[in-house]
């Protein structure tokens, strides 16, 4: 390999022309941190191309280097910000907008990608939950003793069976049965020495493109949205749910026992941190609220609810907040004995399509402010726990949310519920009204089975990969009696 040669590259932007020096060798992310230094900008909120027309885009990365794009000593570069962000500082503008990532790949911004409605400022990024500022100020790591066994150093040592581990680490949270990280863990694991940016998918067409008519007289790849492959979500952004009495529950329970009719409420409580789990977050529940309704056996038709605004606002006096919504899907068993039919598992479903997307409806209602986000917001910790009967036909409360995924599809109203199979939703077809991106899964399942038996496998999407279970629901001031099981 040659060495490396110096060269002096020149940037065009709004502003005029400016020199950097740099050398061939230098990663792209390095061009993307002396050009961020040398011409004062407020972010880094930008993007390179080699030609003026912005065809032949210069990607930020640590392994590719300059000479792999062919930059030449003299060769000029020309710099141009994304979604309308400001890059200098303006007189009259003395807010800089809050991004913390060098211009990522990403595809071609133009016309159809300005979206100034979208860009957070820092005078008007909304204020995080006080559980977040806490846990932002906690260093993370998880302490451990010193091992007696393998540990040969006195007690004021260290060595790599006593240091602190981080809090994503896989083997921590397999030994203590923790399925997913939590979702300050991902960020630590995220940010872990470089800049990141959020943002929740888009399936709907970017607007403003003027190089074509309006769909669907035309498209083109500036914007239109990507095709979507599901994963499994690796974080949860609530950890645990904590009920602080069992009342509220026997009151909610009591009108099923009562009519036999299902039922539906809203969880009101505070998010707190959550010891168990590193950096985690747990729901708890101080109240359930039954918002205006009509009672059936198999659905619960909701009506307009005159008194929402009401409960909402005397739970904030007393310092609640809408945390989760919860359900009943109840069938008597035996009425002597008070047993209940189990209708969900691991051969069944455990949310079916309809409530998984509920559930995407309630978390896009409450999204959870994150300073990380290029919106302001990412996620949602509004949880969903249902009421139902367990294998040894007991009732049994169960926590979820789904997945950033599925809300961004219901979000976008593109998941519909399928008739015959609850486990299975379906992805709306792409017509002249709206354009629908392909949808896609990766990873195969007991769902994706299921969904093979049907004639388009890319509609039908097993909603396994939407689920994120939320651990421990159970209740604070007495153990779970038989009426209320807890192990989620």
């Amino acid at each position: 390999m040659s060495g490396s040669k110096k060269m002096t590259l020149r940037v065009q932007s709004s502003e005029g022309t400016t020199r950097v020096d740099v050398l061939d060798t230098d990663s792209t992310s390095r061009l993307f941190e002396r050009i961020y230094e040398t011409l004062h900008l407020n972010t880094f909120g930008f993007a390179l191309y080699k030609d003026r027309a912005r065809k032949e885009e210069i990607a930020s990365s640590k392994s590719r280097q300059l000479r792999d794009y062919g930059l030449q000593h003299g060769d000029m570069i020309y710099l141009t910000s994304v979604n309308g962000t400001v890059l200098f500082d303006q007189p009259s503008t003395s807010s800089a907008v809050v991004t913390n990532k060098p211009h990522a790949e990403q595809s071609e911004p133009g016309p159809s990608s300005v979206e100034p409605s979208n860009t957070v400022t820092k005078s008007n990024m909304p204020e995080e939950d006080e559980v977040d500022l806490e846990l932002y100020r906690l260093p993370g790591t998880i302490q451990r003793q010193r091992d007696e066994k393998l540990c040969r150093h006195n007690s004021k040592g260290c060595c790599v069976h006593c240091s602190p581990l981080e809090p994503w680490d896989e083997g921590y949270l397999k030994e203590h049965n923790i399925k997913h990280m939590s979702f300050h863990s991902y960020l630590r694991k995220m940010t872990s020495g470089k800049f990141i940016t959020l943002d929740e998918l888009s399936c709907k067409i970017k607007p403003g493109c003027k190089e074509h008519p309006p769909w669907p007289r035309g498209i083109c790849s500036s914007c239109q949205p990507g095709a979507v492959t599901l994963n499994r979500q690796p974080y949860r952004h609530v950890d645990n749910v904590l009920l602080e009495h069992a009342a509220p529950v026997d009151r909610f329970l009591a009108y099923w026992r009562a009519t036999g009719h299902q039922r539906v409420g809203l969880l009101y409580g505070r998010y707190e941190r959550h010891p168990d789990v590193p950096l985690g977050i747990r729901a708890r529940v101080a109240a359930i609220y039954e918002p205006a309704q009509a009672g059936a056996r198999d659905w619960v038709p909701l009506a307009a609810d005159e008194r929402g605004a009401l409960a909402a606002a005397l739970a904030a006096r007393l310092g609640l907040r809408a945390v989760g919504w919860l359900f009943t899907d109840l069938l008597p068993l035996d009425l002597a004995s008070g047993t209940v039919k189990c209708l969900r598992g691991v051969d069944t479903h455990f949310l079916s399509a309809q409530e998984c997307i509920m559930a995407g409806h309630f978390q896009n209602q409450h999204p959870s402010a994150c300073r990380h986000a290029s919106s302001g917001y990412f996620g949602s910790k509004f949880v969903t726990v249902c009421v139902t009967g367990d294998s040894q036909n007991q009732i049994h409360l169960e926590g979820y949310q789904v997945s950033e995924q599925c809300a961004a599809l219901v979000r976008d109203d593109i998941l519909l519920p399928t008739r015959d199979a609850p486990e299975l939703g379906y992805i709306r077809d792409c017509g002249p009204q709206q354009y629908v991106p392909d949808v896609y899964y990766k990873t195969l399942s007991v769902r994706v089975v299921i969904a093979q038996k049907y004639e388009n496998q890319i509609k039908y999407q097993p909603f396994d990969y939407f689920l994120v279970s939320c651990k421990g629901l159970r209740y604070a001031k007495r153990k779970i009696d038989s009426d209320v099981a807890s192990n989620i």
